[in-house]
């Protein structure tokens, strides 16, 4: 009995929006997830009360995802064959589950 493959985290920032890491994480378990990599963070005037994943254009290979939490934002780079709406999915799987 082998454990499906999962992805790999790329860790190359000292700072990362609070609560991101352990999401990104449960996301590298989702089928189709090869590589993600946080990265720019930069303030912003609009407030979201709650984590929020979206995605934001595709990328050679992948898709960049903007995470959103309080007044902060950082780009997310996912590498992945998955279709937009197959990741759009694997991501709400992991926020549900938080």
């Amino acid at each position: 009995m082998s454990n499906p493959p999962s992805g790999r985290l790329v860790l190359n920032h000292s700072t990362h929006i609070p609560g991101l890491i352990p999401l990104l994480e449960r996301l590298t378990h989702q089928a189709g997830i090869q590589t993600i990599t946080p990265g720019v963070i930069a303030p912003v005037r609009a407030h979201a009360p709650k984590m929020v994943l979206k995605i934001s254009v595709p990328i050679r290979g992948g898709f960049k995802v903007i995470a959103r939490q309080g007044k902060t934002v950082q780009e997310v780079f996912i590498l992945t064959p998955l279709s937009q709406e197959q990741l759009e999915a694997a991501i709400e799987n992991v926020l549900k589950r938080r």
